[in-house]
């Protein structure tokens, strides 16, 4: 699987995640848990991609490890452990 960047935030109107791929345009997924959010928008991810090869559209080239490392550079290693957690929803 590709290494899209994910973004997950809990959503009081809705009850649950919601995870979006914000370098997919409309591809995002819900889920009662983090990690629910995180598994419903790995499927999401994969039928994005082939839709859009069916398709014949344009498939982003992954920046989520471009934009991790520039993350990581602009902060301090005291914040390790929140970096630690961004990892974590880097696919």
């Amino acid at each position: 699987m590709s290494k899209y960047a994910i973004e997950i935030f809990y959503s009081e109107d809705d009850k649950g995640y919601i995870a979006v791929v914000p370098e997919l345009p409309g591809c995002s997924a819900f889920g009662e848990t983090e990690e629910s959010a995180l598994e419903e928008v790995k499927l999401a991810i994969d039928l994005w991609l082939k839709t859009a090869k069916s398709e014949g559209r344009e498939i982003p080239k992954p920046q989520g490890k471009d934009l991790l490392n520039l993350f990581l550079q602009n902060n301090s290693k005291s914040r390790h452990h929140q970096n630690k957690i961004l990892l974590r929803k880097i696919i």
